[in-house]
């Protein structure tokens, strides 16, 4: 297994949040190293464009930015089929289930995500941790 933990998009998206303690907190995760899915830079764009009123040119520097600390992993047509088979196992959402997918491809131990139920292991190698309580 990883040592390295895999971010949720929301890790990533606190870098930007006026929470101080929270973007301290996901800054320093992130500075230990890590990985994420390209599906996490794709929602941390859709966040950063439409909620954030960022332009491309500054989604482009700050993912830049997170790329550098962070392993990026593709979603393959494995992924999709894990991802299927964890939606109808644990009941998330297609979505939340790809990240979590994702996560198990890329061998890490912990998921880092707030919106997920902290301490919850999922199929006998990955715990969420809510890296914010």
């Amino acid at each position: 297994m990883s040592a390295k933990p895999f971010f949720d998009t929301n890790v990533i998206l606190y870098l930007l949040s006026e929470d101080v303690a929270k973007a301290d907190r996901a800054e320093a995760l992130l500075s230990q190293g890590g990985t994420l899915s390209v599906q996490v830079l794709n929602e941390a764009a859709n966040v950063m464009t439409r909620k954030l009123r960022m332009d491309l040119d500054e989604i482009s520097g700050f993912q830049i930015g997170v790329r550098h600390f962070c392993d990026v992993v593709p979603i393959t047509i494995d992924t999709h089929d894990d991802a299927l088979a964890i939606a109808r196992r644990y009941r998330f959402s297609i979505y939340d289930s790809l990240i979590i997918a994702a996560a198990i491809a890329a061998k890490c131990e912990v998921l880092y995500s707030e919106d997920l139920q902290s301490d919850q292991q999922i199929g006998g190698h990955l715990t969420i941790t809510n890296p914010f309580s």
